[in-house]
């Protein structure tokens, strides 16, 4: 268990994901000046409730660890930065945001799986409505990655490249960060996406809400 500076956000991080930040808040402008004198490490979590800026939020318990891959200090004192989702964390117990938000955190790995526990064809599967959905996502003209970008083999790396590409809320993508493997959280997601793409084809106008992919 170690304590760690914090980033409450209100968006999700997955590991292997890619953050950039704007950072203006005279508190985690103190953050980034110390994680960059030290292991340019931070961990991001959701706000469930309130607001990125002012304090007063409502924090999710899991979260993932984020490093710090280019940063850069603007001339009135405000950074941008690029950050990279490192692994999952656990918060144990939240202290004083003094002088900025920290927590004691415990790392939460993957459970273990063998390599039949994901099916090559289930997760080709998922890739594929992924993709599809978030093209019909960029049509709509929500912000949402590539489609086509390259998507691990690896089942884990897969199973978080998948959730942070796929055009749900947070809420539904903090729900894949709690699931405790690669496979179920594609199968949960698999879920997910039947419902968003029931949405996504209503606000298309070529569909009804009430219809099965």
């Amino acid at each position: 268990m170690v304590v760690m500076p914090m980033f409450p956000l209100g968006v999700v991080l997955f590991p292997g994901g890619v953050l950039p930040l704007h950072v203006f808040e005279p508190r985690y402008r103190t953050m980034v000046q110390h994680c960059v004198a030290g292991d340019r490490e931070f961990g991001v979590v959701l706000i469930e409730r309130g607001r990125e800026v002012g304090g007063g939020d409502q924090r999710s318990g899991v979260g993932s660890v984020a490093r710090m891959v280019q940063v850069a200090e603007l001339a009135d004192g405000r950074y941008a930065m690029i950050t990279v989702g490192m692994r999952r964390i656990r918060v144990t117990r939240w202290l004083a945001d003094d002088p900025y938000p920290r927590a004691e955190v415990s790392e939460w790995p993957d459970e273990e799986e063998d390599g039949s526990t994901v099916s090559m064809a289930h997760l080709a599967s998922v890739t594929a409505k992924v993709r599809r959905l978030a093209a019909l996502a960029l049509e709509l003209g929500d912000p949402i990655g590539d489609p086509s970008q390259d998507v691990s083999q690896d089942p884990l790396a897969a199973s978080y490249q998948l959730s942070a590409l796929s055009p749900l809320g947070s809420s539904d993508q903090y729900r894949l960060l709690l699931e405790p493997s690669p496979a179920a959280r594609l199968r949960r997601l698999d879920l997910l996406l039947d419902d968003t793409e029931a949405v996504l084809l209503f606000r298309l106008g070529g569909g009804d809400p009430d219809r099965q992919p």
